[in-house]
């Protein structure tokens, strides 16, 4: 594994911290990123690019920076991005953004195209255009409305209740009895914490709209990809949608929505299939 230096960029609130394996005079850097995981879960990707300069980072409010409550939009995302590629000093990047990573990837490419190379934007959880869009921003909001009233686990139970449906969502979705967060791993009871970095992304993320105009001009630059085996889940549906949106082929990429991930839930899989992949589509 090539060594990991690890740098910071700006202060305070605005603190970002992110990591660069290997020389940065060696080539274009590849820039991975997910939100609202941080820079631990591309530990296994990374490895797969130990010809090239590799740049991860911990997206505002979440990792080692500095944590809050306030809500977070994708464009101070777009912006921290923007601050983080600056301060390599190389000149545009090419970028693999996952989930509300890709949303905020598509933020960064619409007000700072200079930035990247080529953009790989990964099942970005958009919901505009859905024919479930509203119930499935209804049951968002049902979901930060929880967060905000009960804490943590009411609410990601109700989060990862809606993230594994496979089809869409039926309009009296919300009249169903709340998930026991027990079923899911998570607690009952209210710790009195606010800071978990999922809840301050939504609904933003979300309700992100992105501009046909400014991605245009990216051209073949800018790639939307969805995961081979993550069927209809919402993500994925998200990324189709965004997809035709913008007039623009959906490409494959191995796994589901976070199979390559390194986390506590599990071993990545499929890891090596999809850093080829992403050698295609970056190439």
């Amino acid at each position: 594994m090539t060594e990991k230096q690890t740098f910071t960029v700006g202060e305070g609130d605005d603190l970002i911290t992110y990591d660069v394996r290997g020389d940065l005079s060696s080539g274009t850097p590849l820039f991975m990123f997910a939100s609202p995981m941080d820079a631990s879960g591309f530990g296994s990707l990374a490895s797969h690019f130990e010809d090239r300069p590799v740049v991860t980072y911990d997206p505002r409010g979440a990792g080692r920076n500095p944590t809050g409550t306030g809500e977070i939009t994708p464009e101070q995302h777009a912006e921290d991005l923007h601050r983080v590629i600056a301060a390599l000093g190389v000149g545009p990047v090419d970028a693999f953004g996952s989930s509300g990573g890709g949303v905020n990837l598509l933020a960064l490419c619409a007000a700072h195209p200079e930035d990247v190379r080529t953009a790989v934007s990964h099942e970005p959880p958009i919901f505009e255009g859905l024919p479930d869009g509203e119930v499935l921003m209804a049951a968002i909001l049902d979901i930060t409305t929880t967060y905000a009233s009960s804490g943590n686990g009411p609410a990601m139970a109700k989060f990862i209740q809606l993230v594994m449906a496979q089809s869409e969502i039926p309009a009296d979705y919300l009249d169903q009895p709340a998930p026991d967060p027990a079923m899911f791993g998570q607690s009952a009871e209210d710790d009195g914490s606010r800071d978990n970095p999922l809840m301050r992304n939504m609904p933003a993320c979300n309700l992100y709209r992105p501009d046909p105009e400014a991605l245009d001009a990216l051209g073949d630059r800018l790639v939307i990809a969805v995961g081979v085996e993550s069927g209809d889940g919402p993500a994925a549906r998200g990324g189709r949608a965004v997809a035709g949106r913008l007039g623009r082929p959906v490409a494959d990429l191995p796994g589901d929505h976070g199979s390559f991930f390194d986390s506590s839930y599990g071993e990545p899989t499929g890891v090596a299939e999809v850093a080829a992949r992403l050698r295609e589509l970056i190439a």
